[in-house]
């Protein structure tokens, strides 16, 4: 029987990095969460120990710091293919990183009319995310973005029916052409290049999300969801597929008549589990090669 070391990555997970911007008396501050990778030729340090060639995950933590300062953090996608392209040229084994970012967004707080300019809230307006694949050096050198967003609570309270599907013995769902439609969702998608204005694209992209979630009349989240990403592959020409996991957060109708009371839609158990997952991709028909784009992008069809 023979042994061998397969597929295999390492890095530092999850450096908490809030950037704080002091050029003018209103401030303005990035809060991240950095994760760092880096795959090749390290069987050595596996099978034998020998670390010749591991650029330590410390080393990797204390660049993600320290290019915040050096760099800035203009936006997330572009901080993460700066930092993809310099482990990559300081680690000689590496053939490959991979970079994912989060970002919390906050607001400022309101003050007289105005937000304040040092004060700020946390929102409660979903992660911001990106995964960064940069494989290879030079004229091989492969970069690949997929952006998103995370913890995206959205709710409907009419507008979405779901009846006419498969029954059997076991099936006890009743139809319904009009009830709660809820999820927390969320959505990644890839670019097709990196020729991109990272966050305006990503403003437009949720903002069109948000929109078509509310103006679509759902007949089943499926179809919300492909409604939503077909809207996104219209209009932004720069993403070439994007990947949905929605659960449906289920909202149950309350039965008030052991007390004698109606409950006409208005009253419902907003049930945590078990629930529904719905999983989808809506890709353009000349979309590009993903080559490692979805690489370590856990949790989609």
């Amino acid at each position: 029987m023979s042994i061998s070391l397969g597929p295999n990555q390492y890095g530092k997970a999850e450096n908490r990095l809030v950037r704080v911007y002091r050029d003018t008396a209103r401030h303005e501050i990035r809060d991240l969460n950095v994760s760092s990778a880096l795959r090749g030729r390290f069987g050595d340090a596996h099978v034998t120990g020998d670390q010749k060639d591991v650029l330590p995950t410390d080393t990797q933590k204390n660049t993600v710091f320290a290019f915040a300062k050096e760099k800035g953090v203009r936006s997330i996608e572009e901080f993460g293919l700066t930092l993809g392209d310099h482990f990559l040229e300081a680690s000689p084994a590496a053939d490959g990183a991979r970079i994912e970012i989060e970002e919390y967004a906050w607001q400022r707080i309101p003050v007289d009319g105005a937000g304040h300019d040092h004060s700020f809230v946390r929102s409660g307006g979903g992660v911001r995310t990106t995964v960064v694949n940069v494989d290879g050096r030079g004229d091989d050198r492969r970069a690949h973005v997929v952006s998103g967003l995370t913890d995206l609570t959205l709710l409907k309270s009419t507008g979405s029916e779901f009846h006419g599907f498969l029954k059997d013995r076991y099936t006890t769902l009743p139809e319904t052409t009009d009830r709660i439609l809820a999820t927390s969702l969320v959505a990644r998608w890839r670019y097709d290049h990196t020729d991109v204005d990272w966050d305006k694209s990503y403003d437009a992209i949720k903002a069109l999300l948000l929109q078509r979630f509310a103006e679509i009349h759902s007949y089943a989240l499926q179809q919300t969801l492909y409604g939503m990403g077909q809207a996104v592959l219209q209009q932004h020409p720069e993403v070439a597929e994007i990947k949905f996991s929605a659960p449906n957060k289920h909202h149950f109708l309350v039965d008030l008549s052991p007390f004698g009371v109606e409950n006409p839609g208005e009253v419902f158990h907003a049930a945590d589990r078990p629930y529904g997952l719905i999983e989808a991709t809506v890709v353009r028909d000349d979309a590009s090669d993903p080559g490692s784009a979805w690489h370590g992008v856990p949790g989609f069809c």
